[in-house]
């Protein structure tokens, strides 16, 4: 299947579109961002805009863009019209507020360029019948879209094709209405539009109207079908790639006044943005009109400079750019000018035909530029408030009119830019510098930098800024360097420098104040002052920008403010927002960036890569990565902590969410050690946390430095002094030193700067000629402040013999540009810190040299010298050949040959009629030492070469050489060849063209001769020679470089952090079989210099048969090294060197070869021997091996000879002493070994004893144990025991001292073990007594005895009274035991029991009092505490209950409630309790504020044991609405009515009288009353009074009772809370009547009874 054609077009892109991943755009085009740009998608925003154009009567363009809307084929369509210009107005913009519409092919005048020194953009007609070159009519060109933010402003921005596209339709408009056409309203329906547009308008309208718009119509169908067509194929995401340049500008050398082109063509998608540059200044059209035609045609760019002169000698740049990358390509012009009737022959002749004043430059014609000083700016001091102006007057001969030195200052090296503070001027001969208001951040070292064509000159001076005075005495000094180390959406970290004076005390911290820009309100960030020189600022507004500013604080007061920071926005550079983009106009490329729709039901996952970034005593800093699940939307983080130790997490940030993937935490606990992890959250819920990060103390990890040491004062001037000192040890991020100097005797110090300088060295001026001064100096780091060096040695200020100022003064410049801290006179060619060097080291590395006019000579030379090297090379081949016939010929063997030529001639140094010269020796020496070689060179002039001249007669033998008699700025060639004895080898190629002139480099050169040995296959040792060139300062170390053979140039890695001294490394981290190739680098006090020519490739292998170095130690203690080769040639030899140099003639070494075989032997080892020693083997392919002797080798071989020396009997153990079971005293060692003859002597107290009834010895020689026996140890046996022994020739011995309190201790013990032997004759403790806590919290003491029998009795005591115990003790198991339950307080004491029959009794006690005692208690508490229940929740009438129950509780255990992780302190609402054994916590009343994780803790004295419960969601509803029913009904309970009291349950009452009954009545609302008779309501009446007082007091009366009055009574009290009922009966008698009844009961019992 084929591809589509826009796919075939750009298919060698294919690799790049499968990046999702759209690169940053560059800085410098992200401040071309406008404000206007319009982020918007889909088809609304167009249609809209498009119905404003319909309005207007341009109802074709708007229908059918409407159309390509809701076919998601395209945004809108751009027209363009080339006539007719002047018709544009403001009032065409409300026609048509739609983005600028052009077609494809067609392309609009970028109107707006004229405000903007961006090129045009290439114009054409509406009615052009052109194609675009080179590509088929219906090509379309692909659209591209990110899914990335990318900024505004990489193509034409949203206003300028707005007002375009509304200049188009006003435009429009007006041609129609010239020509008198009247549009007719169209449907509005889209999917008709297409075939609308084919149908002819019902309209009358001239041919030239017709014709436009029948052809404008087909060209939006055209782009409408192309553009939906394109949208079926495209894959959106896979089509991006950066610009690639397909040609390149070219560079040109021109005569003055013609036209030079320069063209390039770049291809890219989006299509790349390209903008020309001079001398990297963008090139402004409008600056200069008709100077620049900027073009781009068809993919085409192209840059016309017109009528050329020396001011258009520049470098040019091309960069294209679009939303994948940017790439630049560059191209010189060099103007050329005539002076008089000039013979060009003759200037192509080279520069020798010309005379000596005469050169060709940039500028003219002159042989050099001489600059020079006039009424220079001098050491200056100044205050923190004033203004300051340095300036020196600038001379340059000779004069050249039209023409301006370039000036540049410097302020410690960094080139200094105009700001607020500072401004720079050039009045023509006059440089200046002015400060309008100075601060401690303008102190340094001044330069300034004039360059004329290629010279320079440049003159330096030092700036003091003294404090302003404080506004309170004695409050401190305003700190300084106020920068921002971090920013993002929740908090920035600034930092700051300490001042030098802190006003008479210690400043206790600093405070920091925040300003949003744009405003004048300063607020205080910190309520406290911080001590550490960094702070993170929280608080902020996102994408707000703030300036910030510190001050200083001690006892006094608060100190001045420093200069506020630049201003720094709350945004997070490294979290983008997740935005996915879409064309807006396929043929622009314009990208319209929106945000994503929300996924939903993504529930993020966890951060990953937590970590602790920084800490300190105020803060923690945690980063970490955004989790790889999170979907489209936004997440935020909460961050958790914990106590470590513990899995307690609280959530730090509830209230606040973090929106960046770094925090600072705050509010941390001093000296206590935290874990920390992140959780992620969105829409859809929060994710689960992170892995916790490693336990961090809160803590400053930075420490103040040490002071400085060895403070050494010399003179300078009669005014300043050069103070150097030893930097602080073990200093971490050091920032720099303040120094101070006082006059001896006067007791008070002054600063000598006011900014912290880095290095060892400082000059201090201002100083008084003939005082005699001390100086001290302070380290300084963010940590604080060091103490005070020592005071130095007192000097007395007057000028050093010679005077002047050292150019090693300024240490701190080491990393300064070269020459900015050189005051010396003389001119510097600009090629020299550049171009030199990258053509000392040839091709290898390709590193662009400057695109000076020299450097372009010297390209051309080589290019044309290659040509004609094979044509001269013959004749110095065959001298040389001569030279080596006539040393070799009598020496040739028939195995051996002349050695291949060397190879990578590098220039080392170059001085004004000389050069140094390095090479590699060759691959190959023909299988013998290589004896010497041999130089040649030769001038090359305009790129010819002339003949062959011999450099050296006699053969040089390293692989370096100085070649004098040069002539001064003459371009040479040189070529090497190396000789042996088989006789001269073949020469090399010719080396690149070097330049002999002056070499002023500050940097050291490339050392030289690197080589390898010792190969194996995990290592190889490196060798090199230091670079002939050491630069402005002597070489203090060298750094080594490696990388794979077959890796890129942008793989080298440093193999040490710290450099070296010494001129070789062992490299240690090689992989097998893989090959490798390396460089080194010097350094000096100005810095790091080019890197050597390669070693290698090598390939870390241990080849067959490669031996190593032996150490050996003789019998007489001599130590040597021994080495051994089986490969040596005949004519090989052994080569020994200590640290690589070759130690010949040594007074303290003796080497010995034989054969195969070398040894070096120490004739007195020691400590000025450590080294590493190595054996070479010459005329070998590199054999060799090393040994490194170090303190601790040295100490080892010491040993070893020593033993050699005076061998002994080997000891594997000392002599040691045993008591032995039944109170015995054994003595004994053990030697390794023992022979048959071995004798040993006893000594005790220096006289030998021998074997008899004290004393029993032994001795065992097959095991090498010698023992002596003794019954017991009395008081005379305190002293000192030695065995000796002696075997053959070795001796040995080895002796115990046994006095003091180790003689007692041993005594004690071996009378302890007799006794107890004694003791387990009758009946004894094996255990003796001891405790142990059960299951159920009981205390048992138990013993386990032996050698019992049945009348063995055993009594029990506390406090030496008997405890009876109800059971008799079994003693089948051996174990007694007592059981104490509820162990408390009362039961402490002291427990024994004793053990006793007819042969004896034992005893054991067991003391539970004091420590013991709770000891016991915390073991029992802790079993109460493991017996805890789980926490459960009880709702009663008050509240919400969580209790537990334990097994008993104990008063000693300790109860600690807590909610979310904070104590919960008691109060009425909330309490907590012990009942029985349930232990509860008891909420009354609970809110939603009591939800929450529950802990109850259980503190046993030692440890917690915790029981949780989560009172939230449903545990939380269902307890609530249970205590809210318990509630309801306690109080309806209380307050239904109720009869209190006060009726009875039968009433009998005589007829007649009264009946008064009172019962009080409860409820509340106060209850209503009612009586009822008979379950009948009773209503009061005369006879029957009811009554109801008070609300609480009922009455019931009846005046005088009837018999009709009996009955069952009730009353009923009722409320809306429940009602209840009294019963009463009332029974009313008649006297006579009862008296009948009782006399007519009589009778009838009678009868009964009968």
């Amino acid at each position: 299947m084929s591809l589509p054609f826009y796919q075939k077009l750009h298919e060698h892109y294919d690799r790049s579109y499968h990046n999702k991943n759209l690169r940053t755009t560059m800085s410098q085009y992200q401040q071309e961002k406008k404000s206007s740009a319009i982020y918007t998608h889909g088809s609304t925003a167009y249609s809209s805009r498009s119905s404003a154009a319909h309005r207007q009567k341009s109802e074709a363009i708007s229908q059918a863009s409407a159309t390509s809307y809701q076919q998601q084929a395209s945004r809108a369509s751009e027209f363009a019209l080339s006539s007719a210009v002047s018709q544009k107005a403001a009032s065409a913009y409300d026609y048509g507020f739609s983005h600028g519409l052009t077609d494809s092919s067609l392309m609009l005048e970028d109107y707006s360029s004229k405000l903007s020194p961006q090129t045009k953009r290439a114009k054409k007609s509406l009615l052009s019948g052109e194609k675009k070159e080179n590509l088929p009519s219906d090509y379309m060109v692909p659209i591209f879209s990110g899914r990335q933010v990318h900024v505004s402003g990489i193509t034409d921005t949203e206003e300028e094709r707005i007002k375009e596209a509304a200049a188009y339709i006003a435009q429009r408009n007006l041609l129609a209405r010239e020509e008198g056409v009247t549009a007719a309203k169209q449907s509005t329906v889209s999917k008709q539009s297409t075939s609308m547009l084919r149908q002819e308008e019902g309209f009358e309208k001239s041919r030239k109207v017709a014709i436009r718009e029948k052809a404008e119509h087909l060209s939006l169908k055209k782009t409408l079908e192309e553009t939906e067509a394109y949208h079926k194929k495209l894959n959106e995401d896979n089509l991006l790639h950066a610009p690639e340049f397909v040609i390149k500008p070219r560079s040109h050398t021109v005569w003055e006044k013609e036209n030079v082109k320069l063209h390039c063509s770049v291809a890219g998608w989006p299509e790349p943005r390209l903008t020309w540059y001079k001398n990297q200044v963008p090139i402004d059209v409008h600056a200069n009109p008709g100077k620049y035609i900027i073009e781009s045609r068809y993919g085409m760019h192209t840059l016309e400079i017109n009528a050329c002169d020396f001011e258009d000698t520049a470098q040019y740049r091309a960069s294209a750019m679009n939303v994948k990358g940017e790439l630049s390509a560059y191209a010189s012009v060099v103007v050329k000018r005539y002076k008089g009737e000039f013979d060009e022959t003759r200037f192509h002749a080279g520069a020798s035909t010309l005379p000596l004043s005469f050169a060709v430059t940039p500028y003219g014609y002159a042989s050099k530029f001489e600059i020079h000083f006039d009424d220079k700016f001098d050491v200056s001091f100044g205050r923190e408030g004033e203004t300051m102006s340095l300036g020196c007057r600038v001379v340059i001969t000779p004069e050249i009119k039209h023409f301006q030195p370039e000036i540049q200052w410097y302020r410690n090296g960094a080139p200094v830019s105009p700001s607020k503070w500072v401004q720079t001027h050039w009045s023509g001969d006059r440089a200046t510098l002015t400060f309008s208001h100075l601060n401690k951040e303008d102190e340094g070292l001044y330069t300034i930098h004039v360059r004329m064509g290629e010279y320079y000159e440049q003159y330096s001076a030092y700036v003091f800024v003294r404090d302003a005075d404080a506004e309170i005495e004695g409050a401190p000094a305003s700190p300084l360097d106020v920068v921002s180390l971090d920013a993002n959406k929740d908090y920035i970290i600034i930092s700051w420098k300490q001042p030098a004076v802190d006003g008479g005390s210690p400043i206790l911290g600093y405070f920091i104040d925040k300003c949003e820009v744009g405003t004048d309100s300063w607020s205080q960030c910190n309520d406290t002052p911080v001590k550490f020189a960094r702070f993170p600022v929280t608080g902020l507004i996102e994408g707000r920008s703030y300036i910030f500013r510190v001050r200083a604080v001690n006892k006094t007061g608060i100190g001045l403010p420093s200069r506020v920071s630049e201003p720094v926005a709350a945004l997070d550079p490294a979290e983008k927002a997740r935005l996915k983009s879409r064309p807006s106009a396929p043929w622009t490329g314009q990208i319209i960036v929106t945000e994503e729709e929300p996924t939903e039901g993504i529930v993020p996952g966890p951060p990953t890569d937590l970590s602790v970034i920084e800490a300190t005593q105020s803060y923690v800093v945690l980063s970490w990565k955004p989790p790889r699940q999170r979907g489209h939307e936004g997440i935020l983080y909460f961050v958790e902590k914990c106590d470590a130790g513990t899995e307690n997490w609280q959530q730090v940030n509830m209230e606040l969410p973090v929106k960046s993937p770094r925090f600072a935490l705050f509010d941390l606990t001093e000296g206590k050690s935290y874990r920390f992890r992140v959780r992620c959250s969105n829409s859809a819920g929060v994710g689960e946390p992170s892995e916790a990060t490693e336990v961090t103390m809160v803590e400053d990890k930075l420490d103040i430095p040490k002071p400085p040491s060895n403070i050494i004062p010399s003179r300078n001037t009669d005014t300043s002094v050069v103070v150097t000192w030893e930097e602080s040890k073990d200093a971490k991020e050091l920032v720099g030193y303040y120094i101070e100097s006082s006059i001896v005797g006067s007791g008070k110090w002054e600063p000598c700067n006011n900014n912290p300088v880095k290095g060892t060295r400082f000059t201090c001026h201002g100083l008084t000629t003939g005082q005699s001064y001390i100086f001290r100096v302070r380290a300084v780091n963010a940590a604080g402040l060091s103490e005070y060096s020592q005071d130095s040695e007192a000097i007395e200020v007057k000028a050093a013999i010679g005077g002047g100022v050292s150019p090693a003064v300024w240490p701190e410049l080491s990393d300064t540009p070269g020459g900015l801290t050189d005051s010396r006179g003389g001119m510097h060619g600009i090629s020299q810190p550049t171009f030199k060097k990258d053509a000392l080291l040839g091709s290898k590395l390709n590193k662009p040299s400057l695109p000076s006019s020299s450097h372009n000579l010297g390209q051309t030379e080589v290019s044309k010298v290659s040509e004609t090297v094979q044509e001269e090379l013959s004749p110095p081949q065959q001298k040389a050949a001569v030279k080596g016939e006539s040393k070799s010929d009598p020496l040739k063997k028939k195995d051996l040959a002349a050695p291949s030529p060397p190879y990578d001639i590098t220039c080392l140094e170059s001085f004004r009629d000389s050069m140094v010269l390095g090479w590699k020796q060759p691959d190959k020496t023909g299988g013998a030492e290589i004896t010497g070689y041999y130089v040649n060179y030769r001038e090359v002039i305009d790129g010819v070469p002339g003949r062959w001249r011999e450099a050296n007669i006699k053969a040089v033998s390293d692989e370096a050489y100085k070649i004098s008699n040069l002539k001064e700025n003459m371009v040479y060639q040189f070529q090497v060849a190396a000789m042996n004895i088989a006789g001269l080898g073949a020469p090399s190629a010719v080396s690149a063209s070097f330049k002999c002139e002056e070499w002023t480099i500050a940097v050291p050169g490339p050392p030289h001769s690197l080589k390898y040995s010792e190969v194996r296959k995990t290592s190889l040792v490196l060798q090199w020679k230091p670079p002939v060139h050491s630069g402005r300062t002597p070489v203090t170390g060298y750094f080594v470089d490696m990388k794979e053979a077959s890796a890129k140039e942008d793989q080298w890695r440093g193999l040490n952090e710290a450099a070296l001294k010494n001129t070789y490394l062992r490299v240690q981290v090689l992989k097998e079989g893989v090959s490798y190739v390396f460089r080194v680098r010097a350094v000096n006090q100005a810095g790091v210099g080019k890197p050597s020519d390669l070693a290698g490739p090598v390939v870390a292998e241990t080849r067959p048969g490669t031996k190593e170095v032996v150490v050996n130690v003789d019998d007489d203690g001599v130590i040597s090294l021994n080495f051994e080769c089986d490969q040596m040639a005949p004519n090989s030899e052994f080569t020994w060197s200590k640290d690589y140099v070759p130690t010949e003639e040594s007074p303290r070494l003796e080497v010995e070869s034989k054969g195969n075989k070398t040894k070096m032997t120490f004739k007195d080892l020691g400590m000025e021997d450590l080294g590493i020693y190595s054996c070479d083997v010459t005329d070998t392919d590199g054999i060799a091996s090393s040994y490194l002797i170090d303190e601790e080798e040295l100490k080892r071989l010491l040993a070893l000879s020593q033993e050699h020396k005076f061998p002994t009997v080997p000891v594997k153990s000392e002599l040691a002493v045993e008591i032995l079971e039944k109170g015995q005293v054994r003595f004994w060692m053990q030697a390794e070994k023992l022979s048959g003859n071995a004798k040993v002597n006893y000594i005790f107290n220096d006289k030998e004893i021998f074997e008899g009834p004290k004393y029993k010895m032994h001795i065992d020689r097959n095991t090498g144990i010698i023992e002596m026996f003794m019954e017991k140890l009395q008081d005379e046996d305190e002293g000192t025991y030695t065995f000796q022994v002696q075997d053959g020739r070795a001796t040995g011995h080895s002796t115990l001292v046994l006095i003091g309190d180790v003689y007692k201790k041993l005594q004690k013990e071996a009378e302890f073990r007799r006794q107890e032997c004694i003791r387990k004759q009758g009946p004894h403790f094996a255990e003796y007594l001891s405790w142990e806590v059960t299951g159920e919290c009981n205390v048992l003491l138990k013993c386990k005895v032996a050698n019992i029998k049945k009348e063995t009795h055993i009594v029990w005591y506390k406090d030496e009274r008997e405890i009876s115990v109800d059971e008799k003790h079994d003693f089948k198991d051996g174990i007694c035991t007592l059981l104490i339950t509820e162990f408390s307080k009362k039961d402490a004491g002291i427990y024994e029991v004793i053990l006793k029959d007819d042969r004896g009794k034992d005893k054991s006690r067991l003391k539970l009092v004091d420590e013991a005692f709770k000891e016991l208690m915390a073991e029992v508490c802790k079993t109460v505490a493991l017996s805890a229940t789980d926490l459960k929740i009880q709702s009663t009438v008050e509240g919400i209950r969580l209790y537990s129950f334990v097994t008993y509780y104990v008063d000693d255990l300790k109860v600690n409630w807590s909610h979310n992780g904070t104590a919960i302190k008691y109060t009425d609402r909330v309490k907590s309790g012990v009942t029985g054994e349930q232990i509860w916590l008891q909420i009354n009343e609970p809110t939603p504020n009591d939800k929450g994780k529950y802990v109850m803790e259980l503190f046993d004295g030692k440890t917690g044991h915790q029981k949780t419960v989560d009172l939230s969601g449903q545990a939380y509803d269902e307890a609530f609405d249970e205590f809210q029913r318990l509630k309801q009904a306690a109080i309806v309970e209380k307050n239904r009515a109720r009869v209190v009291g006060g009726l009875p349950d039968v009433v009998t009452i005589q007829e007649g009288k009264a009946l008064n009954l009172t019962c009080i009545v409860w409820g509340d609302p106060t209850p209503e009353v009612s009586w009822l008779k008979n379950e009948k309501l009773l209503a009061s009446d005369e006879h029957c009074n009811l009554r109801f007082e008070a609300g609480k007091t009922a009455y019931f009366t009846i005046s005088g009772v009837r018999t009709s009055d009996s009955g069952k009574y009730g009353l009923v009290v009722k409320n809306k809370y429940g009602s209840e009922t009294s019963d009463f009966t009332v029974s009313v008698f008649i006297p006579e009547e009862e008296a009948r009844k009782v006399a007519e009961e009589r009778p009838k019992g009678n009868k009964k009874t009968k």
